[in-house]
């Protein structure tokens, strides 16, 4: 890996901050002052250290974002502002991608990591992750309803979604539920509300797997997943698919 990368993905600031450390001679490897930031360092094997400061490589990152409505699940758009937007330089450096896609008027829970193996766990057909919604829709929601989703309801184009769990908080003229489903087919809550003649007019990812949405988020806001959270997903690194 290039020096200068290692030292922006590893929290030293942008390649131009890091231009400037190398310049002022305040990198070292291997106890020999390097001034070239494309030189190629093996962080398993080299002694990196800046001002003192030993470096510790990180290889992937684990992003729990509060995805605002108004951005897109992508990594670069022309016109749209996108969710890795939201993030700093230095967590950019890594190029996370967005794990499954939320809707640019959807918010809620969205991972965020360059981790592809992991990506491929959490959002595989077979593996049945989880994904609990909050929506606000517009149409009464009954029991009927209830048995309806956990038959699978059939959309528009055919295809029969796999059984949900639909919980109704508060039922009215604008009800409020809660949706569980393991599938992540294209604007898939929208598409089952509207086979039943109902119109979803505000939607929040609450939960994917056993990843719970922060509540001290603002949306907008992210953090590094904690130890508990990343040990949960680094588990489903190690099972086959």
């Amino acid at each position: 890996m290039r020096l200068d990368k290692l030292l922006a993905n590893t929290g030293f600031g942008s390649r131009k901050d890091v231009k400037g450390l190398l310049k002022k001679k305040q990198v070292t490897v291997n106890d020999l002052v390097q001034k070239d930031g494309s030189v190629h360092v093996d962080p398993a094997k080299d002694i990196i250290i800046v001002n003192g400061k030993s470096v510790q490589y990180q290889k992937y990152l684990y992003i729990m974002l509060h995805k605002p409505q108004g951005c897109i699940s992508a990594t670069v758009d022309d016109k749209e502002r996108t969710v890795v937007d939201l993030l700093s330089e230095s967590h950019q450096h890594f190029n996370p991608f967005p794990v499954g896609r939320l809707d640019k008027d959807t918010e809620g829970l969205l991972l965020l990591t360059n981790d592809g193996e992991l990506a491929h766990q959490l959002t595989s057909p077979k593996k049945k992750i989880k994904k609990t919604y909050a929506a606000r829709v517009s149409g009464l929601v009954t029991d009927e309803d209830i048995v309806l989703f956990k038959r699978g309801i059939v959309l528009e184009d055919g295809y029969k979604t796999k059984p949900a769990e639909l919980i109704i908080l508060q039922a009215g003229d604008i009800s409020e539920i809660e949706l569980t489903i393991t599938e992540g087919k294209y604007h898939q809550v929208k598409r089952m509300f509207e086979a039943v003649g109902k119109k979803v007019t505000y939607l929040k990812r609450l939960s994917m797997g056993e990843l719970q949405l922060d509540g001290t988020l603002i949306k907008g806001e992210y953090r590094e997943l904690t130890e508990e959270e990343l040990s949960y997903c680094l588990s489903l690194k190690k099972e086959k698919s």
